[in-house]
C-alpha cells in the first residue's frame, strides 16, 4: 500500500476524473472528501472506481485504486485526513469553496499543534485568483496565533485544468455509477512559485511561472474557444460539440480567434508563437471529439459568469485590442451569446455589454457587437456577419 498520503476535496468530474487519477498513478493514498452519500459509501466500499479513457472511436478503462472517501459532514474525520496529508487538493466549484473553508482550517490548526509540518493544496477551481481566494476563506476560521505558520507553511497553489469532462450521463456510466469518461489529455499545469512542501513528485504535473500565462492561455484559447463553437453551433441549430467542429464554417471562426488569441499571449508573455499555434490546432481535434458527447447547452450556460469582463470572451477581446488585434471572431461570439437560446437574458443586449461584459457605449466593439447580434437576429449567415464589420476591427 502506498505510504504517501493525499486528499481530494470534491469527488466530482475533476476529482475523480483527473486529479484522483493522477494522485493514484503517483503512489498516494487518496481520501475523497464529498457530500455526496451515495459517491462516498461506494468509494468507501469498494476502494477503487473505474475510469473510461475515451480517444477517437475507441476506449480505454482504468482502475483507480488505494482511496476511501470521508462524508462532507464529518468534520472530525475531514480534519484528521487533512491533519495526515502530504498533499491536498480541492475541486469543489468556486462557489462552494466558501463551505469548506472551515473544515480546511481544522484541519490545518491539527497539523500546527502537532508542529506543524508544510502542506500544499493544489486548488483545482475555475477562478481567477483562486489560492488568494481560498487563503483569505480559510484564514477567516484560524486563530490569529497560526496566521503567521499558515502564511509560511501552507502552499495554495494555482493549477490550470485542461483535461475536458463531459456531463457524465447513463450512457457513459454504462452501468457502474462511479464510472466517470475523460478525455485523453492530461498535464496539469501548476505555480511553481506558490509551494511551500517543494514540488511534489506528481504524474502529469508542469511547473510554471509566472503562472498568469496558463492562467490566460486556458481562459482565452481553450475556454474562449470552447464558448465560441457552442454559441456558433447554438446559432445553427446544432445540439452537439462536434457537430459544431465538423461544420467547416465554424471551424475556421473558432480556428482564426483562437489564433487571434495566441497571437496576443505570445506578444504579452514572450512565448513561443508556434507552440501555442500547436496548442490550439489539439485542441481543436479535442472539441471534435464525439465519445466526449458535450453538448452546445452545457458549454454555452451560465452567460453571467461567461460574458463577464474578465472572463472568456470579454477577457479575450481586450486581450487583443491591448496588443491591437482583430477581435472579431470574439466579437461575433459575444454577439451570438447575446442570443443564445440555452437560457434566459435579464438584461438587455445594451445592458449585457456595458454592465457585465465591461465594454463601454463609445468604444467601437459596443457598436460592432450590436451591429453583429442585430444581423443574427435576421439569421444572417456567418460570412455576411463579420463580413459587414471587418473593415473597421482589422
Amino acid at each position: 500500500m502506498p505510504v504517501k498520503k493525499a486528499v481530494m476535496y470534491g469527488a466530482g468530474n475533476i476529482g475523480r476524473g483527473f486529479i484522483g487519477q493522477l494522485l493514484s498513478e503517483s503512489g498516494y493514498y487518496t481520501t475523497f472528501i464529498d457530500i455526496n452519500a451515495e459517491v462516498v459509501n461506494a468509494l468507501r466500499e469498494r476502494r477503487d472506481y473505474p475510469l473510461r479513457i475515451l480517444s477517437g472511436d475507441i476506449h480505454t478503462d482504468l482502475t483507480v485504486k488505494n482511496i476511501t472517501a470521508v462524508s462532507g459532514l464529518e468534520t472530525e474525520q475531514i480534519a484528521r485526513a487533512i491533519a495526515d496529508a502530504e498533499l491536498m487538493a480541492t475541486a469543489v466549484g468556486a462557489n462552494i469553496l466558501p463551505r469548506i473553508a472551515a473544515p480546511i482550517a481544522a484541519g490545518l490548526l491539527q497539523r500546527f499543534a502537532r508542529g506543524g509540518a508544510p502542506l500544499d493544496i493544489l486548488v483545482c477551481e475555475n477562478l481567477a485568483d483562486a489560492g488568494p481566494y481560498l487563503r483569505g476563506l480559510i484564514l477567516e476560521h484560524l486563530p490569529q496565533e497560526s496566521h503567521h505558520w499558515f502564511m509560511n507553511n501552507v502552499g495554495l497553489v494555482e493549477t490550470s485544468i485542461g483535461r475536458m469532462v463531459p456531463l457524465q450521463t447513463e450512457e457513459l456510466r454504462d452501468g457502474d455509477p462511479l464510472r466517470v469518461c475523460v478525455e485523453e489529455y492530461s498535464a496539469l499545469p501548476v505555480d511553481s512559485c506558490a509551494f511551500k512542501a517543494g514540488i511534489p513528485e506528481l504524474k502529469g504535473i508542469v511547473p510554471f511561472s509566472p503562472f498568469l500565462f496558463y492562467v490566460e492561455r486556458k481562459l482565452y484559447i481553450h475556454n474562449m474557444g470552447h464558448a465560441l463553437a457552442a454559441y456558433c453551433g447554438d446559432y445553427l441549430g446544432l445540439t452537439y460539440i462536434w457537430e459544431a467542429m465538423e461544420t467547416p464554417a465554424i471551424r475556421d471562426i473558432v480556428q482564426n480567434a483562437m489564433l487571434s488569441c495566441a497571437d496576443a499571449l505570445s506578444l504579452c508573455y514572450n512565448a513561443d508563437r508556434q507552440e501555442l499555434y500547436a496548442h490550439v490546432e489539439d485542441l481543436l481535434r479535442r472539441f471534435g471529439n464525439r465519445q466526449l458527447g458535450d453538448t452546445v447547452y452545457r458549454v454555452g450556460r451560465d452567460l453571467p459568469r461567461k460574458l463577464a469582463e474578465k472572463d472568456r470572451l470579454a477577457g479575450a477581446l481586450r486581450l487583443c485590442q491591448r496588443k491591437n488585434i482583430s477581435p472579431m471572431g470574439v466579437m461575433l461570439g459575444i454577439a451570438l451569446a447575446l442570443r443564445f437560446s440555452g437560457e434566459t437574458r435579464p438584461l438587455s443586449p445594451e445592458r449585457t455589454l456595458t454592465e457585465l461584459c465591461g465594454i463601454g457605449g463609445d468604444e467601437p466593439a459596443y457598436a460592432g457587437i450590436l451591429g453583429m447580434y442585430r444581423l443574427a437576429c435576421q439569421k444572417e449567415p456567418f460570412e455576411k456577419i463579420l463580413k459587414g464589420f471587418s473593415s473597421t476591427f482589422n
